[in-house]
């Protein structure tokens, strides 16, 4: 039975077990070190919750907020043991250890914990020393603490096959880039992005590749194949869907020449030619109108300086 899956935060005995096992470098005693320290930020941030509520109620006194702190220090424990985050199993995968599941629940955290995939093994010891010490010091948690532990960490996991996707585009991306001189990683990270590194490419309803790598729709002048299909559009900060109708191609080569095509004939898009800056690039995109994502600028400079396209740039 997994030693925090029952712990209580008013016994000892469980956390000196903890640190009897802690000695064995087991992948399960791992797993139980990797658990306390989620149950430590969920903790932390059920103490910044708690602060930022109102402190004068009638029943609210010394000893209420004593008691109050034992029960959020038991509901983190319980919170960790049952699932959490998935913080706890990503940081045991870092550190070659594993998390087990609490009865009657799947292994593993699915979509959440995914989202840590890209944590590298030394950020995930900085975050947790710097959660050790502010916990220490009696600060409460701030609101923005995740992004200052893990800042400068590609948001993104890593992906499979982010090889393979640059190694069969690469020769194309080439192509377009001699056209517009636009680094051709640029171009890969803005297809990866578009595309979730090529494992939400647009498809027929048949599943047939339509090979449309920048999600570039169909307007009236456009005489090829298309996809339908309800595209996520942003209006006045408000996600909605509307039908949509997307360019359909033979080939990447023939999404590179369009993309390349697009950039060079419109004038819209004077300012992206030919910029060799990262977030010059991205920004001048979403300038020009390319996608309605507030944030499309953000994301593709992120990736474009991130650890994902190094990696599989063979950097």
């Amino acid at each position: 039975m997994n030693t925090l899956d029952t712990a209580n935060a008013l016994d000892p005995r469980s956390f000196n077990e903890l640190k009897r096992l802690s000695k064995e470098n087991s992948p399960a005693a791992i797993g139980a070190a990797a658990k306390q320290f989620e149950a430590l930020f969920l903790q932390m941030v059920l103490k910044s919750m708690r602060d930022a509520g109102p402190k004068d109620g009638l029943m609210d006194s010394e000893q209420t907020r004593m008691f109050r702190s034992l029960l959020d220090q038991q509901l983190a424990i319980q919170m960790a043991g049952a699932g959490g985050t998935g913080l706890a199993e990503a940081i045991a995968r870092q550190l070659g250890g594993t998390v087990g599941s609490a009865p009657g629940q799947a292994g593993g955290s699915g979509e959440i914990a995914a989202g840590f995939d890209a944590l590298a093994g030394a950020a995930i010891r900085q975050a947790a020393k710097a959660a050790a010490e502010r916990q220490g010091s009696g600060e409460g948690l701030p609101a923005d603490a995740v992004t200052e532990a893990f800042s400068g960490i590609d948001a993104a996991a890593i992906p499979q096959g982010a090889r393979e996707f640059v190694g069969k585009l690469w020769p194309h991306a080439m192509a377009a880039s001699r056209e517009t001189g636009i680094p051709a990683h640029f171009m890969i990270a803005q297809a990866a992005l578009e595309t979730g590194w090529g494992k939400a490419e647009l498809r027929h309803q048949d599943g047939q590749p339509s090979y449309n790598l920048f999600n570039l729709k169909a307007g009236r002048s456009w005489r090829g194949e298309t996809v339908a299909l309800d595209a996520l559009e942003y209006s006045n900060g408000q996600a909605i869907r509307e039908p949509s109708r997307f360019r359909s191609y033979g080939s990447y080569a023939e999404a590179f020449r369009d993309y390349a095509r697009l950039l060079k004939d419109n004038p819209r898009y004077s300012e992206v030619l030919g910029q060799q800056d990262a977030a010059g690039f991205s920004r001048s995109l979403q300038q020009a109108g390319y996608a309605t994502d507030p944030m499309y600028a953000d994301k593709l400079t992120r990736i474009i300086g991130g650890n994902t396209l190094r990696t599989a740039l063979g950097g």
